[in-house]
């Protein structure tokens, strides 16, 4: 059974991948801050088509990045919850909103992006590894 499993608020989002989680990152941007309420996004990517939804399509905003690149915010159009971010900037990946994960004790941060801007009162683990923006591409 796929560990991946989640879904909105309300219920009328819900989601599967059978793809094994790619990483996990807490983003610091300040779109994350401002979709999440909170100082920082958790984000599980998996691979791109690797998400089946049921129940409701999720909603769009269309956002950009500092890059200019689109990011697609998915979220549930009848309450709210952001689930998923689709980036140009990753796009074998989607990068799904580890709070609407069915279970998350699983859920271990590798890195935390766009450490630019992080809240000052943020305190992060000496392991986690740091990017001042966005990770570094590679390939």
């Amino acid at each position: 059974m796929s560990r991946i499993r989640g879904g909105c608020l309300c219920g009328a989002v819900r989601y599967l991948s059978k793809s094994e989680p790619v990483m996990t990152a807490l983003c610091h941007c300040t779109h994350c801050q401002r979709q999440s309420g909170g100082a920082f996004s958790v984000n599980v990517a998996v691979a791109k088509g690797s998400l089946e939804f049921q129940g409701s399509e999720p909603a769009t905003y269309e956002d950009r990045g500092e890059s200019g690149g689109k990011v697609l915010r998915r979220f549930c159009g009848k309450c709210g919850s952001s689930l998923l971010s689709e980036v140009d900037a990753t796009p074998t990946l989607d990068w799904l909103k580890a709070g609407t994960l069915d279970d998350t004790s699983w859920v271990q941060p590798q890195a935390s992006i766009w450490c630019d801007s992080a809240q000052a009162w943020v305190v992060l683990p000496d392991a986690l590894a740091k990017f001042p923006k966005g990770p570094p591409h590679t390939g």
